[in-house]
């Protein structure tokens, strides 16, 4: 296992650079509809590709992921809804605990079950505080993971789970809305986590316009996920990621 997509991340951060990630759920899409975006993500110079959902019913998470890297060069990285989400294919994958909540299972329960076959499929591992915050309506990740997110308008909660997470030995924090969020989070949340920690801040959730990208990383967020609003208007990738990379660099 390398840490080259890490190395990438924080490489930017460093540089004050902000990116921006197309996230990609293998249920949602076929090999024409992939060709398609690999197309547009290349043209809009996309940063980073997560592939995964709460869910993944279908049985193609290989395949997808072997489009993606046989068709385009920007790394991909499984987002997992579950440990059987894992493709020895892809770059890297994110070692998601739910830091936000308090099931067990998902603090660190299931990551004991998975450790093995995550160990022999000899990706880049990237262990991330992932925290849900309300964004206004029930999510699958807020029912699948049976846990409360983080009150919108609770800043310090969010600032203290996070601290929390990178003191813990997270090389991430990942701050989500959920898929279809009717509330993103919010600037004042985001400046608030990304001042108390010195790793990587993803932001992901109710994003659906580029000067809501923007304004996320004016904040503080160092790179935007979108995923929901992409596969409802595949023109707002160039849109965001023109946003998202025209944040004044902040060293």
């Amino acid at each position: 296992m390398t840490d080259l997509i890490y190395q990438s991340i924080a490489g930017k951060k460093k540089a004050g650079k902000k990116s921006f990630a197309v996230l990609i759920d293998p249920d949602k899409v076929n090999e024409q509809k992939i060709t398609d975006l690999l197309d547009i993500t290349a043209k809009a110079k996309v940063d980073y590709l997560l592939v995964g959902g709460s869910l993944v019913i279908s049985n193609h998470l290989d395949e997808v992921v072997k489009q993606i890297k046989k068709q385009c060069t920007i790394p991909v990285i499984l987002f997992p809804g579950t440990p059987s989400q894992v493709s020895r294919y892809a770059d890297a994958l994110l070692y998601l605990s739910l830091i936000s909540g308090r099931n067990p299972e998902l603090l660190i329960g299931q990551h004991v079950i998975s450790a093995p076959f995550v160990r022999q499929s000899g990706l880049e591992i990237i262990s991330t505080g992932y925290m849900v915050i309300d964004g206004g309506a029930p999510t699958t990740v807020s029912y699948i993971s049976n846990a409360s997110p983080i009150p919108s308008n609770k800043n310090e909660i969010a600032i203290c789970t996070a601290m929390a997470g990178e003191m813990l030995g997270m090389k991430l924090i990942y701050m989500d809305a959920g898929s279809g969020a009717e509330q993103p989070i919010t600037e004042a949340m985001i400046a608030g986590v990304a001042g108390a920690i010195d790793i990587p801040l993803v932001v992901g959730g109710g994003i659906t316009d580029p000067e809501k990208a923007y304004l996320n990383c004016k904040a503080g967020a160092d790179i935007i996920v979108v995923g929901n609003a992409i596969e409802k208007d595949v023109s707002l990738i160039k849109e965001i990621s023109a946003a998202v990379h025209s944040v004044p660099v902040r060293l």
